[in-house]
């Protein structure tokens, strides 16, 4: 459907880096065909298989509602400090002393200008009390070793697109077979501290954090 040369058509190659063939598409519906601008492989993205990554290139115009539209400022506080009576004492002393200052201001102001001062206040002090939760990581195993045994997969996939020789084949499966051992390894040693964290909290009664 799009004009591109050959080597960003076919999306598979044969381990001995001779047969070449395009067996992976991008299905759309009719009425929305239009939106595809492009369609094409990319042989550098490390997907850890021998396809290769196939993207579109998408134009749509979406209908969104003016409040679904609306950026989010995405600050969540990190409400667990609360549990310590020091942090919440100090909460509490914030919140006191800000609001004592609103009590001050003219009572004929704009009703939106006071609750934006209100809504103003409660976030400074709980940022400047609790501070920010840090947001979670999808893979807490996955640390830098990882990243650097993915980069040498990478490199290795990289040699091989450029050279399908034998050795560059028998390496790429080499490293693939050591990156997959250490990962597992990593996910299940892991798991294994997890399970031991739940078996702990589940003996002592901490339900909250089991």
């Amino acid at each position: 459907m799009f004009l591109h040369r050959n080597i960003y058509k076919y999306t598979w190659t044969s381990p001995d880096g001779k047969t070449h063939n395009q067996i992976d598409h991008i299905l759309i519906n009719r009425r929305r065909h239009s939106s595809i601008l492009d369609v094409r492989s990319f042989r550098g993205a490390d997907c850890d298989t021998d396809h290769y990554l196939v993207v579109a290139k998408l134009s749509e115009r979406l209908a969104v509602r003016k409040q679904a539209s609306q950026k989010s400022e995405g600050e969540r506080f990190n409400l667990r400090k609360l549990r310590e009576l020091e942090v919440k004492e100090k909460y509490q002393i914030e919140i006191t002393n800000r609001f004592a200052a609103l009590g001050n201001s003219n009572v004929e102001e704009d009703v939106n200008r006071v609750w934006e001062n209100i809504k103003e206040n409660i976030k400074t002090s709980a940022k400047e009390s609790l501070g920010l939760q840090e947001w979670k990581q999808h893979k807490p195993w996955f640390d830098k070793e990882c990243v650097d045994f993915l980069d040498q997969r990478k490199q290795s996939k990289i040699q091989w697109i450029q050279d399908p020789s034998r050795i560059n084949v028998d390496n790429l499966y080499n490293i693939r077979c050591d990156d997959s051992r250490h990962f597992r390894n990593k996910k299940k040693a892991y798991m294994k501290v997890k399970v031991e964290e739940l078996e702990t909290n589940g003996k002592i009664n901490k339900v909250r954090d089991l």
